[in-house]
């Protein structure tokens, strides 16, 4: 038996169904597509979320208030009030934290901004001049508020670009006043475009001074984080435990499992975000998993009625010697061939799909998304699909190899 026949045999059988071949195989280029897909975005989604955290630094570190969520009844519990300025005083002190080079606090919150008779809806980000350099948000108009300006309560602000647009056309904001929770502030400085794919969307977004923000906006004397970062990746470590030794002496915490603040750096960010794409991914894939299944089903159906449409055919070939293992190779290679052709065919739809998603991303949204081939779902895609072919082709094959060749040669 020569493979080089056996496979033109087959694909000779193939094309001469070229219609119930393709529907046939149909059910297998959706399942594999469906994998390439998922798979594909997938890796896009990492690829952006990783920029979009790496993007605060590696060398940041967030605290948080409240006690950290290890259960959806527990999400609750991170609106806290607990840190305050005495907190903020006591990191910013060498001798308990002597890693850090910065200490920022964070009053967040959103409101109504509002210019002659315009009216926007805002994120605000009360915060030091700090901010500038730890999320790189530098203004492209204008000037960033100062130290000074948070020490003395300034009524100063720097906006994004869309709520430049939105209130101010093509009006130069820089001097005019913009109105906040009935009070007036002036804006200094006007941020460039980031986009909405930035792990902040700061296009919509109003930066003060937290003195101000808590003063005159949130009337509040607590933060709703503190990001704290350190000379070097290497301190993180060593930083984390002073944070939580500071904290604890600051809040008369003496034991761990009361805390009412915990930390955060991206590292922890990227690993949570990577166990849950992954879970999502894993259940998407195995939905998918389904359609390669019913292709496998719908293959052996059609196997068997292409052994019971060639019955004569099987008898000439056994009345001339073919053997029951060529007969059954025959058709077991039939089907395999029928499975890979649906899975190359699927791992190119799939591929073609992801391209136009993200193109579609690209163009209809300030998102920056990267296509990136899946080679281990194209693997794994066509990998299931030999498989497949293997599994459902072999009772069909058998069927025909046990074929009494006198009988098969009667057939009508």
């Amino acid at each position: 038996m020569h493979w080089k026949h056996v496979i033109k045999t087959s694909l000779t059988s193939l094309g001469i169904n070229k219609s119930r071949s393709l529907l046939t195989i149909l059910g297998m280029i959706i399942g594999v597509a469906s994998i390439t897909l998922i798979m594909s975005l997938w890796e896009g989604a990492q690829a952006f979320i990783l920029g979009q955290v790496q993007g605060i630094g590696s060398r940041t570190i967030a605290i948080i208030p409240g006690r950290q969520p290890t259960s959806p009844a527990d999400v609750a519990q991170m609106f806290s009030d607990s840190l305050k300025q005495k907190d903020i005083d006591a990191l910013r002190k060498k001798e308990n934290v002597p890693e850090a080079e910065l200490v920022m606090p964070l009053a967040l919150g959103a409101d109504t901004a509002s210019y002659g008779n315009e009216t926007y809806r805002i994120t605000i980000f009360g915060a030091t001049e700090a901010i500038q350099k730890i999320l790189e948000v530098y203004p492209s108009e204008g000037n960033f508020y100062t130290e000074d300006d948070v020490k003395q309560y300034g009524a100063v602000v720097v906006i994004g670009r869309k709520l430049q647009e939105k209130l101010f056309a093509d009006e130069d904001p820089i001097g005019k006043k913009l109105r906040i929770k009935e009070k007036n502030f002036r804006i200094i400085g006007v941020l460039p475009k980031k986009g909405a794919g930035s792990l902040f969307d700061f296009d919509e977004a109003v930066l003060l001074p937290y003195t101000t923000a808590q003063q005159y906006i949130f009337g509040t004397k607590f933060f709703n984080r503190v990001v704290v970062q350190v000379a070097s990746e290497d301190m993180i470590t060593n930083a984390i435990v002073d944070i939580e030794r500071t904290l604890r002496e600051s809040h008369n915490i003496t034991d761990p499992a009361k805390d009412d603040f915990f930390v955060e750096t991206p590292a922890d960010i990227l690993s949570r975000l990577g166990v849950i794409t992954q879970a999502l991914t894993l259940l998407l894939t195995s939905l998918a998993a389904i359609s390669l299944v019913v292709g496998g089903i719908g293959i052996m159906n059609i196997m068997l009625v292409s052994v019971t449409e060639r019955t004569r055919e099987i008898g000439l070939r056994k009345a001339i010697g073919a053997t029951e293992k060529e007969i059954m190779t025959q058709f077991l290679i039939e089907a395999v061939l029928l499975t890979s052709i649906g899975g190359l065919l699927g791992v190119v739809f799939g591929a073609s799909l992801s391209v136009l998603a993200a193109f579609l991303v690209n163009k209809f949204s300030a998102i920056s998304w990267a296509f990136i081939f899946p080679i281990k779902g194209a693997l794994l895609g066509v990998g299931v699909s030999v498989a497949i072919g293997l599994i459902f082709g072999i009772y069909p094959a058998r069927q025909a190899a046990k074929k009494n060749p006198i009988e098969a040669l009667r057939f009508e």
